[in-house]
């Protein structure tokens, strides 16, 4: 399968996975719940994008939680949830990961 699809395939995939996590979260306001499901999509859609389009050298597994972590981080420190939002990034990345090895040959 070509790269850049399956990489548009893991990112929405994982972006609505991620809004579907934030729905039952309380907002300030509309705007902000707004904002922070555009961000939060955006965020994970670059990581399944990007994850079967890199090639580190390493297992893809451990690149994909790699990637996840550290496109996270910025998100992270701005909202200051470091665990849901490193966590999510991680493992996401990671079971990325895991499926781009097996179905990317």
């Amino acid at each position: 399968m070509n790269k850049i699809l399956l990489g548009i395939i893991c990112g929405l995939i994982f972006g609505i996975l991620d809004i579907l996590v934030m729905i039952p979260l309380k907002y300030e306001n509309k705007r902000k719940r707004n904002e922070a499901m555009n961000a939060a999509f955006i965020d994970q859609f670059a990581i399944g994008f990007i994850i079967p389009n890199i090639n580190f050298g390493i297992s893809q597994s451990i690149t994909g939680f790699l990637t996840g972590l550290l496109l996270s981080l910025p998100s992270a420190i701005i909202t200051r949830a470091y665990a849901p939002i490193l966590g999510i990034g991680a493992i996401g990345g990671l079971i990325i990961g895991l499926i781009i090895g097996l179905i990317v040959k």
